[in-house]
């Protein structure tokens, strides 16, 4: 049963890191506009967050929503990103898209 469970993490963790690309914000606007995006702190590794969101790890996500670490995009932070065409690192964890601004952790 545990090397099944590590047979899945690992899958999805080549998946999503073959999956994860750069996009701009603009692309991004009808994901958005469902509410669909997803913010991920620039300190956290979006491959592990899309891995622990596909394994159903309410217990870790939980603990990333009240560190402020994972959270819905505000339409503050989309309209600065949308003026600032911005160029996020993004994967999809259906039926989220995940989204991570590396530039404002510098």
């Amino acid at each position: 049963m545990a090397e099944e469970a590590d047979d899945r993490e690992a899958l999805l963790r080549r998946e999503f890191h073959s999956q994860t690309a750069r996009i701009h914000w603009r692309e991004l606007q009808t994901y958005y506009a469902h509410g669909s995006v997803i913010a991920v702190a620039p300190e956290l590794d979006l491959v592990e967050v899309a891995v622990q969101l596909g394994l159903d790890n309410t217990a870790r996500f939980q603990q990333w929503i009240d560190g402020d670490e994972v959270t819905s995009v505000s339409d503050t932070q989309a309209l600065a990103w949308y003026e600032d065409d911005a160029l996020l690192w993004a994967v999809v964890a259906a039926p989220w898209v995940l989204v991570q601004d590396k530039a404002a952790g510098n």
